[in-house]
């Protein structure tokens, strides 16, 4: 029982992180230690039905609860406490730094292995540069319109689970962040329920396809490239903890801020190395 709680806790922390622009799902479930189990479970559903379901379920339910109550609380603790809430998720990450270094403990240091950290860190850091210019509008959708949706569903379910790769990042260059979350908060606040359940419903199918092809590739690349794999993700987790802290210094704050923005930090790390060994 304490371990599907446990999964819950690491379901509910990938799914919140998932809605904050800038942080990545696939980074947490990473340094939580779930990550190689998530991508196998789904890679593989059919085949250890019963063993993918049990890990699969509390992770899921943890994921639906963040998205239902995290909708409104991210908008809000984004707008108002943006230092103390980007600090918390920093600390969560590194937190679960020791965990990944664990991976790569031993393995060979070469060229190529640093070579493929420095571009993956690069990559994020020029993702986390641009700025989307212009956000859709979900009045009058065609047929066209929803296999966009569709479509913007599978990309955004793919970079959700790259580690250090922002979905909602993503989503916010693409136009769609802004129009998602207000469908869904909307929708479980029980207004158009119809209306947003049309939009929801191939946004949420593009995300099952996502879910499972960018899973294939990656069981295929750590199977097959382990090491090198790993010091791509590398790269990926210090840019974003490097992005993120560009971004928060980008805001005014206020001495109060930064100090329980370290508490909050303090926390996150506690909270991400304790998960991340059980």
């Amino acid at each position: 029982m304490k371990e599907k709680f446990v999964l819950a806790i690491k379901g509910f922390i990938m799914g919140i992180a998932n809605l904050i622009p800038g942080v990545s799902g696939g980074t947490l479930a990473l340094t939580l230690g779930i990550y190689e189990d998530f991508i196998g479970a789904i890679s593989h559903f059919f085949k250890h039905f019963k063993k993918n379901v049990a890990f699969l379920a509390p992770v899921l339910v943890g994921l639906l609860i963040s998205i239902v109550v995290g909708s409104k609380i991210i908008t809000e603790s984004l707008e108002n406490y943006p230092f103390a809430t980007t600090f918390f998720f920093i600390g969560l990450i590194l937190g679960g730094l020791p965990l990944l270094f664990r991976k790569v403990k031993g393995k060979k240091i070469d060229a190529k292995n640093i070579g493929i950290a420095i571009l993956t860190f690069l990559l994020v850091l020029t993702l986390g540069t641009f700025k989307g210019s212009h956000e859709v509008s979900f009045a009058n959708l065609n047929v066209l319109d929803y296999g966009l949706l569709f479509l913007v569903g599978a990309v955004a379910a793919a970079t959700m689970v790259i580690p250090g790769v922002s979905g909602s990042m993503v989503l916010m260059l693409l136009g769609y962040y802004n129009p998602v979350m207000e469908t869904i908060k909307e929708f479980t606040h029980l207004k158009n329920i119809f209306g947003n359940f049309l939009i929801l419903v191939p946004f949420g199918l593009g995300i099952l396809l996502g879910l499972v092809g960018i899973a294939k590739l990656l069981e295929f690349l750590f199977k097959r490239y382990e090491t090198q794999t790993y010091y791509g993700v590398l790269g990926f987790v210090f840019a974003s903890i490097l992005t993120l802290l560009l971004s928060v210094f980008k805001v005014d704050f206020k001495i109060l801020e930064v100090l329980i923005g370290i508490c909050l930090l303090v926390v996150g790390v506690t909270i991400g190395y304790k998960l991340g060994d059980e």
